[in-house]
Protein backbone atom coordinates (compact mmCIF):
# COMPACT_ATOMS: atom_id res chain seq x y z
CA UNK A 1 0.00 0.00 0.00
CA UNK A 2 3.00 2.93 0.93
CA UNK A 3 5.35 1.58 -2.01
CA UNK A 4 5.91 4.32 -4.90
CA UNK A 5 4.24 2.61 -7.41
CA UNK A 6 1.01 1.63 -5.50
CA UNK A 7 0.66 5.57 -4.11
CA UNK A 8 1.42 7.11 -7.90
CA UNK A 9 -1.48 4.75 -8.86
CA UNK A 10 -3.99 5.95 -6.57
CA UNK A 11 -2.77 9.39 -6.77
CA UNK A 12 -2.98 9.11 -10.63
CA UNK A 13 -6.52 7.79 -10.04
CA UNK A 14 -7.80 11.10 -8.25
CA UNK A 15 -6.22 13.23 -10.42
CA UNK A 16 -8.76 11.77 -12.90
CA UNK A 17 -11.68 11.84 -10.39
CA UNK A 18 -11.82 8.71 -9.07
CA UNK A 19 -12.95 7.55 -5.62
CA UNK A 20 -9.65 5.48 -4.17
CA UNK A 21 -9.14 2.65 -1.71
CA UNK A 22 -5.90 1.46 -1.13
CA UNK A 23 -5.51 -0.91 1.47
CA UNK A 24 -3.13 -4.27 2.30
CA UNK A 25 -3.66 -7.80 1.55
CA UNK A 26 -3.69 -10.14 4.53
CA UNK A 27 -0.29 -9.86 6.07
CA UNK A 28 1.02 -7.42 4.51
CA UNK A 29 2.22 -4.26 6.60
CA UNK A 30 0.10 -4.23 10.12
CA UNK A 31 -2.71 -6.40 8.40
CA UNK A 32 -3.54 -9.35 10.56
CA UNK A 33 -3.07 -12.93 8.77
CA UNK A 34 -0.71 -14.48 6.70
CA UNK A 35 -0.11 -14.90 2.79
CA UNK A 36 -3.32 -17.24 1.33
CA UNK A 37 -2.36 -18.41 -1.87
CA UNK A 38 -4.26 -15.42 -3.08
CA UNK A 39 -7.77 -16.98 -2.16
CA UNK A 40 -8.01 -15.26 0.69
CA UNK A 41 -6.22 -12.21 -0.73
CA UNK A 42 -9.06 -12.33 -3.54
CA UNK A 43 -11.47 -12.18 -0.57
CA UNK A 44 -9.29 -9.14 0.87
CA UNK A 45 -10.18 -7.60 -2.42
CA UNK A 46 -13.33 -8.48 -2.46
CA UNK A 47 -14.34 -7.38 1.09
CA UNK A 48 -12.76 -4.22 0.30
CA UNK A 49 -14.62 -3.10 -3.21
CA UNK A 50 -17.84 -4.62 -1.09
CA UNK A 51 -17.04 -1.91 1.34
CA UNK A 52 -16.66 1.11 -1.19
CA UNK A 53 -19.67 0.35 -3.36
CA UNK A 54 -21.76 0.36 -0.08
CA UNK A 55 -20.58 3.63 0.86
CA UNK A 56 -20.68 4.72 -2.90
CA UNK A 57 -23.27 2.73 -4.42
CA UNK A 58 -24.19 4.97 -7.29
CA UNK A 59 -20.32 5.49 -9.06
CA UNK A 60 -18.57 3.83 -11.48
CA UNK A 61 -15.85 1.97 -10.50
CA UNK A 62 -12.78 0.24 -11.80
CA UNK A 63 -10.08 -1.89 -9.85
CA UNK A 64 -6.34 -1.23 -10.16
CA UNK A 65 -3.64 -3.14 -8.48
CA UNK A 66 0.22 -3.67 -9.01
CA UNK A 67 2.21 -6.86 -9.65
CA UNK A 68 0.36 -9.55 -7.57
CA UNK A 69 -2.40 -7.10 -6.70
CA UNK A 70 -2.87 -6.99 -10.56
CA UNK A 71 -3.57 -10.36 -10.49
CA UNK A 72 -6.28 -10.30 -8.17
CA UNK A 73 -7.88 -7.35 -9.58
CA UNK A 74 -8.17 -9.13 -12.94
CA UNK A 75 -9.52 -12.34 -11.10
CA UNK A 76 -11.96 -10.39 -8.94
CA UNK A 77 -13.19 -8.22 -11.81
CA UNK A 78 -13.26 -11.11 -14.68
CA UNK A 79 -15.74 -13.46 -11.92
CA UNK A 80 -17.79 -10.05 -11.03
CA UNK A 81 -20.19 -7.77 -13.20
CA UNK A 82 -20.05 -4.08 -13.33
CA UNK A 83 -16.50 -2.84 -13.30
CA UNK A 84 -16.01 -0.34 -15.92
CA UNK A 85 -12.35 -1.51 -16.33
CA UNK A 86 -9.51 -3.11 -14.74
CA UNK A 87 -6.05 -1.65 -14.65
CA UNK A 88 -3.00 -3.94 -13.99
CA UNK A 89 0.11 -2.52 -13.35
CA UNK A 90 3.40 -4.55 -13.66
CA UNK A 91 1.72 -7.80 -14.11
CA UNK A 92 3.87 -10.72 -13.38
CA UNK A 93 4.29 -13.20 -16.14
CA UNK A 94 4.72 -16.10 -14.53
CA UNK A 95 3.27 -18.87 -12.23
CA UNK A 96 0.37 -18.42 -13.19
CA UNK A 97 -3.05 -19.26 -14.98
CA UNK A 98 -4.34 -16.50 -17.10
CA UNK A 99 -6.99 -18.45 -19.69
CA UNK A 100 -9.88 -16.61 -17.48
CA UNK A 101 -8.69 -13.72 -19.44
CA UNK A 102 -9.33 -15.11 -22.60
CA UNK A 103 -12.90 -15.13 -22.12
CA UNK A 104 -13.39 -11.81 -19.86
CA UNK A 105 -14.95 -9.22 -21.43
CA UNK A 106 -13.90 -6.31 -18.99
CA UNK A 107 -12.19 -3.76 -20.38
CA UNK A 108 -8.75 -4.29 -19.20
CA UNK A 109 -5.57 -2.14 -19.20
CA UNK A 110 -2.12 -3.42 -18.85
CA UNK A 111 0.48 -0.67 -18.04
CA UNK A 112 3.72 -2.08 -17.83
CA UNK A 113 7.77 -1.32 -17.65
CA UNK A 114 9.92 -1.69 -20.20
CA UNK A 115 12.09 -3.54 -18.27
CA UNK A 116 9.72 -5.21 -15.94
CA UNK A 117 11.88 -8.74 -14.44
CA UNK A 118 8.74 -10.31 -13.52
CA UNK A 119 6.83 -9.16 -16.30
CA UNK A 120 8.97 -8.95 -19.27
CA UNK A 121 7.58 -7.72 -22.41
CA UNK A 122 8.49 -10.54 -24.48
CA UNK A 123 6.25 -12.79 -22.56
CA UNK A 124 3.58 -10.52 -21.52
CA UNK A 125 3.12 -9.95 -25.36
CA UNK A 126 2.94 -13.68 -25.87
CA UNK A 127 0.33 -13.47 -23.00
CA UNK A 128 -1.41 -10.28 -24.18
CA UNK A 129 -2.57 -12.49 -27.71
CA UNK A 130 -4.66 -14.55 -26.41
CA UNK A 131 -6.09 -12.07 -23.95
CA UNK A 132 -9.96 -11.22 -24.92
CA UNK A 133 -10.98 -7.86 -26.09
CA UNK A 134 -11.52 -4.79 -25.02
CA UNK A 135 -7.48 -4.82 -24.07
CA UNK A 136 -5.45 -1.57 -23.97
CA UNK A 137 -1.30 -2.24 -23.44
CA UNK A 138 0.71 0.57 -22.62
CA UNK A 139 4.33 0.20 -22.18
CA UNK A 140 6.58 2.97 -20.01
CA UNK A 141 10.01 3.30 -20.54
CA UNK A 142 11.21 2.28 -16.97
CA UNK A 143 14.79 0.55 -15.32
CA UNK A 144 12.54 -1.76 -13.45
CA UNK A 145 9.27 -3.73 -12.38
CA UNK A 146 8.80 -0.62 -9.91
CA UNK A 147 8.66 1.87 -12.40
CA UNK A 148 12.36 3.55 -11.53
CA UNK A 149 12.80 6.87 -13.41
CA UNK A 150 9.37 6.58 -14.52
CA UNK A 151 7.11 7.02 -11.91
CA UNK A 152 5.60 10.31 -13.09
CA UNK A 153 5.32 9.23 -16.45
CA UNK A 154 3.06 6.22 -14.86
CA UNK A 155 0.99 8.71 -12.84
CA UNK A 156 0.25 10.80 -15.87
CA UNK A 157 -0.38 7.55 -18.12
CA UNK A 158 -3.05 6.43 -15.24
CA UNK A 159 -4.58 9.81 -14.74
CA UNK A 160 -5.13 10.28 -18.25
CA UNK A 161 -6.94 6.81 -19.02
Amino acid sequence: MHNKVVYRLARGLRRSGAVVLRFNFRGVGRSEGVYDEAVGELEDARAALHWLRARYPALPYSLAGFSFGSRIVLRLGCALEGAARLIAVGFPTWREDNTYLSTCAIPKVFIQSTEDEFGPREALNLLYENFADPKRLIYIPAEDHFFKGALEQLEDVIAGL
